[in-house]
């Protein structure tokens, strides 16, 4: 499914599609159609093209009802509902079994807790000596495990909650990283007055990469390539 929507940033746009879809942000991929940056006489203006997988939970033709701008949401683990890490019902249980009962059959050994309760959102944590095998490159074994318990979610009926994974707070450092990453790359870009293809990454790592960088007025993003694990390019567009 193909959407467009329109903010006064890139993040006010990316967190009003998701406001507006009953999405999470990793659960689509952006294209950025239009840009126009915030001058001395004009405000900012952004548009975006959703492209998803995930089934909304509301029809495209609702949000032209829609007022204003989505307010600003945080990344994935800020304000988390950090609580009880049992399980606290059948669901939940049998996402824990699900995900130990994969890591045993990988050949492994580890324990899957509860790590945060949200709205529409349940995280688990796995402990294990063997995590940064579990993690892998770039977290892309934390990544199709996550998919998998997710598809397993959907499965037992619950397609209305997004499980997100982590191990040894790689979700929090990764995020870090990236923005670190957005920085120096624009140092770069401008020193070189040319531009720089990030590492394929991810719809929400892209998405973070945009939005870290989307203040700086003589730096612009865009996403390159096909498929989940697109690249961001960096570049320098100058002072307007």
């Amino acid at each position: 499914m193909i959407f467009e929507f329109e903010g006064r940033t890139e993040k006010e746009a990316i967190d009003r599609a998701a406001e507006e879809l009953g999405l999470e942000k990793d659960d689509f991929d952006v294209e950025i159609l239009e840009t126009h940056r915030q001058g001395l006489f004009k405000k900012g203006f952004v548009k975006i093209r959703v492209h998803t997988e995930r089934q909304a939970e509301r029809p495209a033709e609702d949000r032209e009802d829609k007022k204003g701008f989505a307010a600003v949401r945080e990344s994935s683990f800020a304000h988390a509902g950090f609580g009880e890490p049992v399980p606290q019902n059948e669901f939940e249980q049998k996402l824990v079994d699900f995900m130990e009962e994969l890591i045993k059959r990988m050949g492994y050994s580890g324990k899957v807790s509860v790590l945060f309760r949200e709205n529409h959102k349940l995280g688990l944590k796995i402990e294990s000596e063997h995590s940064s095998i579990l993690i892998g490159k770039k977290g892309k074994n934390l990544d199709a495990l996550q998919l998998l318990v997710n598809i397993y979610a959907g499965r037992l009926g619950r397609e209305d909650i997004r499980i997100i994974l982590d191990s040894e707070n790689y979700r929090i450092r990764r995020e870090e990283s990236l923005v670190r990453l957005a920085y120096s790359a624009a140092e770069k870009v401008r020193e070189t007055r040319g531009s720089m293809l990030l590492e394929p990454m991810n719809p929400f790592d892209r998405w973070l990469i945009h939005t870290t960088l989307n203040d700086i007025s003589d730096v612009q993003t865009k996403s390159e390539g096909e498929g989940l694990y697109k690249q961001v390019r960096v570049f320098y567009r100058g002072l307007k």
